[in-house]
């Protein structure tokens, strides 16, 4: 079976102004360079189920969310989260990406899936919009499986540049969840720090220092594997940012786009036998074209080489 991209014309409508890092050009770019491939299967998100929703950040957010959306120009939810008339559909087809791409591994439509998504979700609080981010995609992910497919052990491993405090947000009282994330530290947001634990103790921070380069990265990354072999979840998903690439304009991580094949790869390695290959992967940061371009690809290239 092959790997699936879900992708919508929507993300490339969802204006956040001139000289916003987050912009259109992001799925572009990864766009043109995936549709030059002949080995994967495009899809479109589908809707998000309002309880997976209400599962994920509360019912007044979600609420005030919707309404908030502008009839014209931009608006402001945070210093730099902006929305814009067309973002309402990208933002909840972005969510959506995340119930498309698992409906079609548990259908046995394709192996694992890349949801090349905007906006991004891994800053998203329950109760809060920031960071570029409305909804915590890998948030709705999680309670999606655990509602409709009875998923016990859901891992999350997130390896943006920053710390996901929204999917610590949401996935952090969650029992059946395990949250991870390697990340530059001290930086935005703040927090995820070793001692973040979650409640079940269901969380590991790697807080490294800005100018970490590849070797430094993967010493540390030999951390997260030995949780995922200790922890054996039946799901995997991933927070896919790309900032951490040595080229990118936000932070200060010295990796190449290879090194994103890599941490793919040894990720899949050391769970493969207990997800059998059931992965989800949601793109979150990345803003120099280029380097996003190239190290998504490096990553949609280790989940084909493990179907």
């Amino acid at each position: 079976m092959n790997t699936a991209i879900i992708n919508s014309d929507s993300y490339e409508k969802h204006d956040t102004g001139n000289g916003h890092p987050e912009q259109p050009k992001r799925v572009v770019a990864i766009k043109k360079r995936l549709k030059k491939r002949s080995d994967l299967i495009w899809k479109k998100p589908d809707n998000v189920p309002e309880d997976i929703l209400a599962m994920t950040h509360s019912k007044e957010y979600i609420k005030n969310l919707k309404n908030s959306f502008p009839q014209k120009g931009l608006k402001f939810l945070d210093g730099d989260t902006v929305i814009s008339p067309d973002s309402k559909k990208a933002v909840f087809d972005a969510a959506g990406s995340t119930i498309r791409a698992i409906d079609g591994i548990e259908n046995k439509e394709f192996k694992n899936a890349f949801c090349l998504a905007r906006p991004p979700g891994h800053h998203a609080e329950k109760d809060k919009a920031m960071g570029f981010c409305c909804i915590s995609n890998a948030g709705v992910a999680t309670n999606y499986l655990i509602k409709k497919y009875k998923y016990k052990k859901i891992a999350c491993v997130d390896f943006d540049v920053h710390w996901g405090n929204g999917n610590y947000d949401v996935m952090r009282h969650n029992k059946n969840s395990l949250y991870i994330s390697t990340h530059q530290f001290p930086f935005y947001p703040g927090g995820g720090t070793e001692e973040d634990k979650g409640d079940f103790n269901n969380s590991l921070n790697i807080p490294l220092p800005a100018g970490t380069n590849s070797e430094q990265y993967f010493n540390a990354f030999d951390r997260v594997l030995e949780r995922l072999v200790e922890y054996k979840p039946d799901f995997l998903l991933f927070s896919a940012g790309f900032d951490a690439h040595k080229d990118d304009p936000l932070a200060q991580f010295q990796l190449s786009s290879k090194d994103f094949y890599d941490i793919t790869k040894r990720t899949l390695a050391a769970t493969n036998k207990f997800t059998k290959g059931k992965v989800v992967s949601i793109l979150e940061g990345g803003y120099d074209l280029n380097a996003l371009s190239e190290s998504a690809n490096e990553h949609v290239n280790a989940l084909v080489d493990f179907n």
